[in-house]
């Protein structure tokens, strides 16, 4: 259940290539999203994500890989309560970027309080059939 296996990651370039192209996106300070309803059939996880944290804005890996850390601790404590439950219902699978645009280190309860904002900004878009026009 609190888990963030290898599975739900994007790896696949071309999934990429095509969320950054054909995808939707929007903004919630501090994360731009970029997601992409497919209909790939969904396995065990019913979303794929990836979580970029920009070279420009961090010059320092240290940096980059701390807020990486708590972006990925917030989405595996709250995925399934937020995300999975409302896709649950649905048979597509849901391409997601999260990237990082903010320009300081935000505490943990900041960046968690943030994500379960775009969870639910997320979740509204989609069932209100928003995933396949650009915003």
């Amino acid at each position: 259940m609190y888990t963030f296996k290898k599975e739900e990651r994007l790896r696949n370039k071309k999934l990429l290539d095509e969320l950054f192209h054909k995808g939707s996106s929007f903004l919630c300070y501090p994360f731009r999203v970029s997601y992409l309803v497919t209909a790939l059939p969904p396995g065990d996880y019913p979303v794929q994500v990836v979580f970029p944290v920009a070279r420009k804005r961090f010059k320092r890996a240290v940096q980059r890989n701390q807020i990486r850390r708590r972006i990925k601790e917030a989405y595996r404590l709250n995925k399934q309560q937020y995300l999975y439950q409302s896709l649950g219902q649905s048979e597509v699978t849901l391409v997601l970027s999260l990237s990082y645009v903010g320009k300081e280190i935000l505490p943990y309860q900041t960046i968690e309080k943030k994500l379960l904002k775009v969870f639910l900004q997320l979740t509204d878009m989609i069932s209100h059939g928003q995933g396949a026009a650009n915003n």
